[in-house]
This record gives C-alpha cells, structure tokens and sequence, in this order.
C-alpha cells in the first residue's frame, strides 16, 4: 500500500486538497498499477513559523 505524504504551507483549502488527492491518486493508478483503494494520502500542513528556508524562519 503505497502512502504519499504530502506537507506544504498552511492554507490550502479542502477542494485544493482533494484536487491534490484525486491527481496523485490518478497518478499510482496509471504508473504504479496500485488500486485506488491503496492508494492513502496524508496532508501535513505546516505553519509559516515552523518552516525555515535558506536559514531564515518563513513567518
């Protein structure tokens, strides 16, 4: 059973989030042969002040 983790900034809404799900999905599908029903996606949404790029806090 694949498991995809997905972790970005906070913000994004639910209908973007099931975009996000039903493409990567759709993607396992066709190039893994997995069944959609293996197919688990985990959304880890992380706030601005607990990511860091190029040494520097983003929030």
């Amino acid at each position: 059973m694949p498991v995809i983790t997905v972790e970005w900034l906070e913000g994004r809404t639910p209908q973007q989030k099931a975009q996000v799900a039903e493409a990567l999905t759709k993607t396992f599908i066709e190039v893994a042969k997995a069944p959609p029903e293996q197919v688990w996606i985990v959304f880890k949404d992380v706030k601005r002040s607990d990511w860091a790029m190029a040494g520097k806090l983003l929030g």
